[in-house]
């Protein structure tokens, strides 16, 4: 050991990489195959994190943890047909985990306006699922921020002919859905948020602690939840609130530093908006 409580520099490890930020873990089978092991190796991960996140003054009250998976689409199929909801084949629907409000008004109008840009770009509601929740181990402070935690099940339009360009799609969407909350006078559109919407992974996460997201969310003990891969975090929010939609994984990927740049990065991208163009986005880019 050296005089900072480190091991010495040995094989792999140099002490100089030692950095003081959130916990990201990843686990993967390597040929593919779905598994609930990795799903629960994945939970065995973030939980593992605890000391790289952060609690508050409420000692139930934590940053934010949560899981990436590739769809389940039996324990998805299974669920959605008891609920009368009938799913085409795999990679021909899109699920979008959705933070609504509390308040019944509100909620129906983010659901309605989620809705609308589903239709308006040629895609298909199939329908609705409430997520099981379990919030009887989190804090005080974290409950009155709580989301009502949603399912969207979207069905690919005949203008996706592949499922990257539904995948694209559905980006279009959420995005429009999200600026339009946000500017078109929803009463609390800070509870809204779309932590995935994809036909190829699904994110559950939230303002929770390490340990936490097996127990928030139950469905990811079910043995029917598979995946090859699990990518976890558990955040310590040093400069940022720590609001449910900065929990991690985001949409696509999990960091383990602080974005510090990210006001210079919204301004250099509203300079260059006009002059912004996509191959494949095309049109839709605007």
């Amino acid at each position: 050991m050296n005089h900072s409580g480190l091991p010495r520099k040995q094989g792999l490890y140099d002490p100089r990489n030692e950095h003081d930020a959130c916990g990201v873990g990843f686990v993967a089978d390597i040929q593919g195959r779905k598994s609930h092991t990795i799903v629960e190796h994945g939970l065995e991960i973030v939980t593992n994190l605890t000391h790289r996140g952060a609690v508050g003054a409420d000692p139930l009250a934590g940053d934010g943890a949560g899981i990436l998976i590739q769809m389940p689409d039996r324990f998805l199929r299974e669920e959605c047909a008891g609920l009368g909801i009938s799913l085409p084949k795999e990679g021909y629907y899109g699920v979008g985990m959705v933070f609504l409000p509390q308040g019944e008004a509100n909620r129906r109008q983010c659901v309605q306006i989620l809705e609308q840009f589903i239709a308006a770009e040629g895609q298909t509601v199939l329908g609705w699922r409430d997520v099981p929740t379990d919030n009887s181990g989190i804090g005080d402070s974290v409950k009155k921020v709580e989301p009502v935690v949603c399912q969207v099940f979207v069905g690919r339009g005949d203008n996706c002919p592949d499922q990257a360009v539904f995948e694209r799609k559905l980006f279009v969407i959420r995005k429009q859905v999200e600026n339009h909350v946000r500017t078109q006078g929803v009463e609390d559109p800070a509870i809204f948020y779309v932590p995935s919407l994809s036909s190829r992974t699904i994110v559950y996460k939230g303002m929770l602690l390490a340990a936490q997201v097996g127990d928030y969310y139950p469905e990811l003990r079910d043995e029917r939840m598979v995946s090859a891969l699990a990518l976890v975090h558990h955040r310590f929010s040093t400069n940022t609130f720590p609001p449910w939609e900065l929990a991690q994984p985001f949409r696509m990927i999990a960091h383990n530093g602080e974005i510090n740049t990210l006001r210079g990065n919204m301004n250099w991208m509203a300079a260059r908006r006009h002059a912004m163009q996509s191959d494949f986005l095309g049109e839709d880019l605007d």
